[in-house]
């Protein structure tokens, strides 16, 4: 462990370093995206208390056919409400035969079901008459099973789990708590008491899906994201972000629980709540991911600071009998001359490896890895992991955007791929999570472009993508 006064010593220095190197902005001296319009970024009016529906007794199953005992069966007119399950987003898919499937071959449709916050189990029998290759997403994007082809007429079983959760929370002493939501997170699907899955793809279609909620014996290990909008659930295409591509990555006995948000640095992730609500729920098993940086360097003389909160995070964290895992930011879109990533983040990776070793905290080094990745991709390959879109070439976006801090779905799947390395490097236990059927991920060999593809989710109301809060938010 390393004495304080060297510690003190090491965060003046990298604050020297950051004051000299970060940039004024997200994205200074870099291809900028076009103006966004001026929105308040946290919630107006008065706060509205979350009505939280009645816990599930056990599993409850819905069929497409005809219903057996302790089975509901599915028709058109099963519309979500406050206290029944049914078709959310204004989506109804066609019932016939005892399948659930697209109006359109295309066409997503989503299912909803109120719950409490917490972690469930969703079971679902896939396919139908037809051919399908499906895509399933949970709550705002969350990326689940990844184009799944099923022969027609065939069914195949799929087991995942979902977090859901709500803005309050029960604090240690009892009293209640709120996490302070922005503007863009008033009616999230990552904020609201239902889980709601996406069923997207070519003939996307199931027979029966079975909602458990993963209480008592049958609770499970939780891992908690915390972050930026690097990490974030994007809600919105085309932007897109590592942690809500993470889930495909993990098998069911473990669940994916994302509280990162578009703006955070780690001084308001904790002034706004978010990190409390997680050391009100984390327990003894659970992991906790932490990466800040992008908004961090905008604080003036924030070295310090960054440092103190991010070991303190550690700290509290494992006194709750939870594994605390550092992951550096990822490098932006700017290279030199020569082909070479250069870094804008100032001294705060290095930081954050400095901390991982001075608290013995398992480190996963994106930073390094993403270096490397997008040096293998080259300047104009690197552009396709990364918000870079002409007018008109992607739904909804109406305008150029050239944004060299964010990503879109292939850049995001590609980070996620980097973090799953990095479990398995670091050889973590929840390394048995994963799902065996995807090969470990070479950073220096990242996938092609031209071969990835995830269906589009439409958006739930019209909005410019180039115009929304997806970043810089405070």
């Amino acid at each position: 462990m390393r004495t304080l006064p060297t510690l003190f010593a090491f965060t003046f220095a990298l604050t020297l370093c950051a004051s000299a190197q970060a940039p004024a902005t997200d994205s200074s001296a870099l291809p900028a995206a076009p103006p966004r319009a001026a929105r308040p970024v946290m919630a107006s009016g008065p706060i509205v208390a979350t009505v939280v529906p009645p816990a599930l007794a056990g599993p409850v199953t819905y069929t497409c056919g005809a219903a057996k005992k302790g089975t509901t069966t599915l028709t058109p007119a099963n519309l979500i409400s406050g206290t029944s399950a049914g078709w959310d987003l204004k989506t109804v898919p066609t019932i016939a035969n005892g399948i659930c499937s697209a109006t359109g071959s295309d066409k997503p449709f989503f299912f909803s079901i109120p719950v409490p916050p917490g972690n469930y189990r969703a079971t679902l029998a896939l396919g139908g008459k037809e051919a399908s290759t499906i895509t399933v997403r949970a709550e705002a994007r969350r990326l689940i099973l990844e184009n799944l082809a099923i022969k027609s007429g065939a069914s195949v079983t799929k087991t995942f789990d979902i977090n859901v959760r709500i803005p309050e929370f029960t604090k240690p002493d009892g009293t209640q708590g709120r996490v302070r939501l922005k503007q863009r997170e008033i009616g999230n699907l990552d904020w609201d008491a239902k889980l709601t899955l996406e069923f997207n793809g070519t003939n996307p279609a199931f027979r029966t899906l079975t909602i458990e909620p993963l209480v008592g014996a049958k609770s499970e290990p939780t891992l908690y994201l915390a972050g930026d909008s690097t990490m974030v659930d994007q809600d919105v295409e085309p932007w897109a972000s590592w942690g809500q591509q993470l889930p495909r990555f993990f098998l069911s006995g473990i669940v994916v629980a994302n509280h990162a948000e578009s703006g955070e640095s780690a001084i308001s992730f904790l002034g706004e709540q978010r990190f409390a609500e997680i050391l009100s729920i984390i327990k003894p098993g659970d992991y906790f991911f932490v990466q800040f940086a992008h908004n961090d360097q905008k604080v003036a003389n924030g070295m310090p600071r960054y440092i103190q909160i991010m070991t303190d995070f550690v700290t509290q964290v494992r006194a709750k009998g939870a594994t605390p895992v550092i992951v550096t930011a990822q490098n932006r879109n700017n290279f030199d001359a020569d082909g070479h990533i250069v870094d804008t983040l100032g001294g705060y990776p290095q930081a954050s490896r400095q901390i991982a070793a001075d608290t013995n905290t398992a480190l996963i080094d994106l930073n390094a890895m993403s270096k490397t990745m997008f040096e293998a991709m080259g300047p104009e390959g690197a552009k396709h992991a990364f918000m870079n879109f002409k007018a008109g070439s992607y739904p909804g976006v109406e305008r150029d955007i050239a944004d060299a801090t964010h990503f879109n779905n292939f850049g995001a799947y590609e980070l996620a791929q980097c973090i799953m390395h990095g479990v398995r490097a670091d050889k973590l236990p929840i390394e048995k999570f994963l799902d065996p059927a995807v090969r470990d991920f070479d950073p220096a060999k990242p996938d092609v472009f031209a071969d990835f593809h995830l269906p589009y989710t439409p958006p739930q109301k019209q909005e410019d993508t180039t115009q929304i809060p997806q970043a810089n938010l405070k």
